[in-house]
């Protein structure tokens, strides 16, 4: 008992109802979270509805901030006036952000990030990283130490990261597809006969 009390601990998310050593409960679902969010964020943040991206950690809600108007002399000045905007933007918003992540982590039992976009320019402000454990045969390993000495990453860690996000970004259509696919199947899982 004391053992799986521990695991949930380390887990950090301390969720209720959490199965076995380290495991966290499956959360509720989130299928109507940019909803929720379109409907609770004040109405002159954003200059449309966010766009609100959900895993099983974390929901992370982005809005496009309103267009600079401004004549720049350069590239320089440009990217100081939206690095003050997003800034301002983070600071005004702070405390309202905090008291709405706290209701949606009640309700979606997920951590929450805020970001903004503002023409090319996007900022995360807060994100988790999740630790995911894996093992691999030597093949795989090489890669990663390959990707080390070539200096790509300064560990296997990071070797792992940078290989998932080059997959994400060549298999974008395929994982979508994936995605519809795994959701017609609980589509007509939830319709099926209940025990």
């Amino acid at each position: 008992m004391y053992r799986h009390f521990i695991g949930e601990r380390f887990m950090g998310h301390g969720w209720k109802g959490a199965r076995g050593r380290g495991q966290q409960a499956e959360a509720p679902s989130a299928d109507d979270a940019a909803a929720w969010f379109a409907g609770r964020l004040p109405d002159d943040w954003f200059t449309g509805p966010p766009e609100v991206s959900v895993d099983r950690e974390e929901i992370i809600v982005i809005g496009e901030l309103p267009a600079l108007q401004d004549e720049f002399t350069d590239d320089a000045e440009r990217a100081a006036v939206v690095a003050g905007r997003i800034a301002r933007f983070r600071e005004q918003t702070r405390e309202t952000r905090m008291q709405i992540a706290r209701q949606a982590e009640h309700r979606y039992q997920r951590k929450v990030a805020w970001g903004v976009r503002l023409g090319d320019a996007q900022e995360v402000f807060t994100t988790l990283s999740v630790p995911v454990m894996t093992r691999l045969r030597q093949p795989e390993r090489k890669v990663l130490d390959t990707l080390v000495d070539a200096g790509v990453a300064r560990s296997r860690s990071e070797a792992l990261a940078w290989c998932v996000r080059l997959v994400g970004e060549h298999a974008e259509e395929w994982l979508a597809e994936l995605r519809e696919a795994m959701q017609a199947v609980d589509d007509l899982r939830s319709r099926g006969p209940q025990l």
